[in-house]
């Protein structure tokens, strides 16, 4: 799975940021522009309603990503240690 996560250059409102900020990319759910947006969508994650499995994996490799580029622990191992 290709990771879409990029860093955030400067500082953009919520409708102008990029869809390669999010971790739910397509759906544009959870901004991942700092470390604590990154714990938030940690916690989060499981809550997002109405994506698909596939989805999920991006997302979960989004939130790797970023969290290792800001120095987040992460500790799962994949999405289905993220969900209920």
């Amino acid at each position: 799975m290709e990771i879409t996560w990029k860093p955030l250059r400067g500082n953009e409102p919520r409708p102008k940021l990029p869809a390669s900020i999010f971790a739910f990319p397509k759906e544009r759910k959870e901004p991942l522009t700092d470390a604590s947006h990154v714990r938030s969508a940690i916690a989060r994650f499981g809550e997002v309603a109405g994506v698909s499995d596939r989805e999920r994996a991006l997302a979960f490799e989004n939130i790797r990503a970023a969290a290792e580029y800001y120095g987040v622990h992460l500790h799962a191992q994949s999405w289905h240690d993220l969900v209920g």
